[in-house]
């Protein structure tokens, strides 16, 4: 009986393709994307959609600008050791009245990051192993500190995937990922939690460039 039933089966799958039926909405396969870039600035949606989602946006003119509130950020927490693993950022940090360190994650008060895209429409960060010392800077430190630039603002993800495609045409990093806030979930008793798989707190510190 139940040989009967397959044969029944896979003479209904011949007979839909020897005979196709069109798709009723032809037009819905269309490469166009669903959502509209905005007509503002991609600085202001990105930083409205950020800090929705309980980030903590920043907007420096400079490099100079960048040092000056990375200053303020750090005395004002009263941090002493920063975890930053990307020589290009230690160099520009160096200045910093905190200690640098590239190993011990575990004791460190915050991680400093670079990015690969700021995504405008979800608010989101999108990062890769190249700056995350392989997987970790943005997950287990409790506030993670994320420096982009201007150049560096997209307005979907596809795009943003375009411009990590772009620059590792030959291989790309074996971890990409989105970052959209901190870490918050609502499945202990529908009460919203904030850092449970993650960081506490997400900065986002947008420096304008020349590009």
């Amino acid at each position: 009986m139940a040989t009967t039933a397959k044969e029944n089966i896979l003479k209904k799958i011949r007979q839909a393709l020897a005979q196709p039926v069109p798709v009723p909405f032809p037009q819905s396969e269309g490469n166009d994307s669903v959502y509209k870039a905005s007509k503002q600035e991609l600085e202001i949606e990105f930083a409205e959609n950020f800090t929705s989602l309980l980030g903590k946006f920043s907007f420096c003119m400079n490099e100079q600008e960048l040092e000056s509130q990375l200053q303020l950020l750090i005395n004002t927490r009263k941090w002493k050791s920063v975890f930053c693993s990307e020589p290009s950022l230690k160099s520009s940090l160096a200045a910093l009245p905190v200690e640098l360190q590239e190993n011990d994650l575990n004791h460190c008060d915050a991680s400093i990051t670079a990015c690969e895209a700021l995504v405008a429409r979800t608010g989101s960060l999108l990062l890769s192993s190249v700056q995350q010392n392989g997987r970790t800077a943005s997950i287990y430190a409790p506030v993670h500190i994320c420096i982009a630039y201007t150049s560096q603002l997209v307005y979907d993800i596809k795009d943003a995937l375009q411009l990590v495609k772009e620059k590792y045409p030959e291989q790309l990093p074996s971890l990409i990922s989105l970052a959209t806030g901190p870490s918050r979930t609502a499945d202990i008793e529908k009460t919203l939690v904030v850092g449970v798989h993650g960081p506490k707190e997400v900065f986002c510190f947008l420096v304008e460039d020349s590009m």
